[in-house]
């Protein structure tokens, strides 16, 4: 790679960890709590992150080890490209592309859907209905003008999107903290009845939203060639920020337990804050949580803009995508027509109105699992192939972890087919899946044609 063209290292510890709890600590956990304990009831849905955790533990230290080893651009890209060649790193690329694609236009979507609960009945300039849902002109544009700021922001520099993301998610964990001592003191441990709704049926509903929710460690990887910090406490870090939100999840899901019962739940539109108001006994408090949700929406998007223009810029360096997309702005050093892609995808979404909020959380996650998969499978390969491979950080001697990463991903992936109780829904979810797997297809087509220059021949130079 030229000189010009390197990615500037500015990126300490500390925002490698507000990035990926940050991206971690969205706006689902205030938005989708309710719909966990409804779904699954109170311990069933503890029993979901509970399991869901797991699966991002295996494959978190499946990432820590590799990103230690291989600090590139890109992260998952480079390891599968490593471990299984060319055609696998294209897939596992455009599968978590997917998945950061998703998650930014989610946020789009998320921004104008919370300022209903902070200015009730605000729309005005009625475009069209979506799945039931009078989309607004009003509405459209403030998730719009919100990817804008969001896209400039990442556009001039990642550092100033780090200082803002350590900001906002110091934000998001105070507020976080304050409903769980609430609940820890003024909770009714009545309200956690019933503890389970429709068994496994229902914790499987959960467990399909987790992917999703915990999407976000592995924007450390996607950065690791920015951070100016010794290899193995990449890894260290990794391992960190995914126990962090872990712990983060299963306190929220207890504390809106504790906070409302369950004929509360079923008629909240936003639990968490509901939750909050009644614990304390102010509505003032449900406001002061909604404002941090608002945070949480600013601090994923950042994170998502971040990883997946990192992910197509080493797409486009290694020839699976037009050179486009591997342009460095020559002043800020950033990946800039990478970011006005998921910029310009995620100005578009607001269109879709509120309804797409579940139809991408579960598009995205299917392909988030699908990268999941490949890089555990990459790193059984390339722990057997390559012992010997400098590993500043090791996941145990043996590759258990990737075994048991392989074997959850695939499981997860099993629960979005048809035919499962959480299969993706018929036409709106499987037609994202299969708009961006047509498009992933043109490209791949013509990566295999050579049409593409392809700046890196060597796999072991790995980018």
């Amino acid at each position: 790679m030229k000189e010009g063209k390197k990615l500037k290292k500015v990126l300490s510890k500390f925002d490698l960890l507000f990035l990926a709890l940050g991206a971690m600590l969205g706006w689902g956990w205030v938005v989708l709590s309710g719909t966990w304990i409804t779904s699954a009831g109170s311990f069933g849905a503890l029993v979901a992150f509970a399991i869901g955790g797991l699966l991002v533990i295996f494959v978190g230290l499946n990432y820590a080890e590799l990103a230690s080893a291989m600090p590139k651009v890109g992260g998952e890209h480079a390891y599968v490209h490593r471990a299984l060649g060319h055609n696998m790193s294209f897939i596992a690329s455009w599968a978590i592309t997917l998945g950061y694609v998703s998650v930014a236009t989610f946020e789009a979507v998320a921004l104008p859907t919370v300022i209903n609960f902070l200015l009730p009945d605000y729309e005005a300039g009625y475009l069209w209905t979506v799945a039931g849902f009078d989309v607004h002109l009003n509405w459209v544009l403030i998730g719009s003008v919100g990817a804008l700021i969001i896209t400039i922001i990442n556009y001039i520099g990642v550092k100033q999107a780090a200082a803002l993301q350590t900001f906002l998610t110091l934000m998001i964990v105070g507020v976080g903290l304050l409903l769980i001592f609430g609940a820890g003191t003024n909770g009714n441990p009545a309200n956690l009845s019933p503890f389970f709704i429709d068994g496994g049926a229902g914790i499987m509903t959960v467990l399909v939203m987790v992917p999703f929710l915990f999407v976000g460690f592995d924007v450390i990887p996607q950065v690791a060639e920015e951070a100016n910090l010794p290899r193995k406490q990449i890894g260290k870090l990794l391992i960190f920020s995914v126990a962090s939100a872990i712990i983060f999840y299963l306190a929220i899901a207890l504390g809106v337990g504790l906070g409302l019962n369950q004929s509360q739940l079923e008629v909240t539109n936003l639990a968490t804050a509901d939750a909050i108001a009644s614990l304390f006994g102010s509505p003032f408090f449900a406001q002061l949580l909604i404002v941090g949700g608002v945070a949480g929406i600013i601090t994923s998007w950042n994170s998502f803009i971040i990883g997946g223009s990192r992910v197509l810029y080493a797409m486009a360096e290694s020839g699976m995508l037009p050179s486009w997309f591997g342009k460095l702005h020559p002043k800020y050093k950033t990946p800039s027509n990478a970011v006005l892609f998921i910029g310009v995808l995620s100005m578009l979404a607001p269109l879709l109105g509120e309804s797409a909020l579940v139809w991408i959380v579960n598009a995205g996650g299917l392909g988030i699992v699908t990268a999941y998969f490949l890089v555990a499978l990459s790193f059984i390969v390339l722990r057997k192939r390559e012992p010997d491979m400098e590993r500043p950080f090791r996941a145990a001697k043996s590759p258990i972890y990737g075994y048991l990463a392989l074997i959850l991903s695939f499981g997860f992936i099993t629960l979005y087919m048809p035919g499962m109780p959480a299969a993706l829904v018929w036409p709106y979810e499987w037609m994202m899946i299969a708009g961006w797997t047509l498009l992933g297809a043109f490209f791949f087509i013509r990566m295999r044609s050579g049409a593409y220059e392809e700046k890196v021949i060597d796999k072991k130079k790995v980018l």
